[in-house]
């Protein structure tokens, strides 16, 4: 879905970047959520909603679930790049590395709390040259 949206949107450079976002984002939920009213009930079903954005500057990816939890956005870098190769993969973190990756697809990354509850993770694309509106979707969801 994200990336047939961003081709039909003309924006084939970052029609990969948008599909490894949704997915390491959606995967986050499945793993990491629990809506807020079924915090005893384990298995409870989750609702998440995928949206898309469009305007001619910018794009807009954002993924909303049930848990009003904040996410654990990265802080930065655990280890200096330059060690990682000569530390051992038990030292290495066990989470984070998914949102950090996706920090290093998008432009800008943040989330909102619901207005009913939950949550909404925004990742903003700049789009440069690759600008919505040359005989593409002019925006939309």
């Amino acid at each position: 879905m994200a990336r047939a949206t961003f081709r039909d949107w003309g924006l084939h450079s970052r029609a990969d970047d948008a599909r490894s976002v949704v997915s390491e984002l959606i995967a986050n939920v499945v793993q990491h959520t629990t809506p807020d009213e079924c915090l005893t009930r384990p298995g409870a079903p989750r609702r998440i909603d995928v949206a898309f954005r469009g305007w001619p500057k910018w794009t807009f990816i954002e993924v909303s679930d049930e848990d009003s939890s904040p996410p654990m956005l990265p802080m930065g870098e655990v280890f200096s790049p330059a060690l990682v190769g000569d530390l051992p993969e038990a030292v290495l973190p066990d989470s984070g590395r998914g949102l950090l990756m996706v920090q290093s697809l998008v432009d800008a990354l943040w989330w909102a709390p619901g207005e009913q509850g939950g949550k909404t993770v925004v990742c903003r694309f700049d789009l440069g040259s690759d600008r919505l509106g040359n005989g593409t979707h002019e925006g939309g969801e």
